[in-house]
């Protein structure tokens, strides 16, 4: 990822995240209509806590999109919980869906292809650290049977 991609991630996640609250309920209510059945993986969940997870995790990531080789671990533990909670691999394109979405909700207009395309990446990579650990997990458990 180079420079100018890196700055155009960081400048527009911390916009997004000065209203921490709001830009994660956005991205929830943009999860659950795009999947309403995903609501049953949160039943059991406090909502305002899990927003702020999930604005914690997209903190981690953007801080540390320098050198990721210290998130990967964190991702990597991150997806196999997920494991447990009912996730799936096509949950994270949802997922993806839903922070674009998102972001081009809070940014309107100013939301343009190179902020779009510099999320889709970042996210993309993210998403498949976490699906690889999970893949490499249910292979590791296949393999001890």
């Amino acid at each position: 990822m180079n420079e100018e991609t890196i700055t155009l991630l960081q400048k527009s996640f911390l916009e997004f995240s000065k209203g921490k609250e709001e830009s994660a309920a956005l991205f929830y209510e943009r999860l659950f209509a795009l999947d309403p059945s995903l609501r049953k993986l949160f039943v059991h969940v406090e909502m305002k806590s899990q927003q702020t997870k999930l604005m914690a995790a997209l903190a981690l990531v953007i801080n540390n999109l320098r050198d990721l080789s210290g998130v990967v671990p964190v991702l990597e533990s991150l997806a196999l919980r997920h494991i447990n909670y009912g996730v799936e691999d096509q949950h994270y394109k949802t997922v993806g869906t839903a922070l674009i979405q998102s972001m081009a909700l809070f940014f309107g207009p100013r939301f343009d292809v190179a902020t779009r395309e510099a999320w889709v990446t970042a996210y993309g990579a993210v998403s498949q650290v976490m699906i690889d650990a999970v893949h490499r997990s249910k292979m590791a458990g296949q393999a001890a049977e």
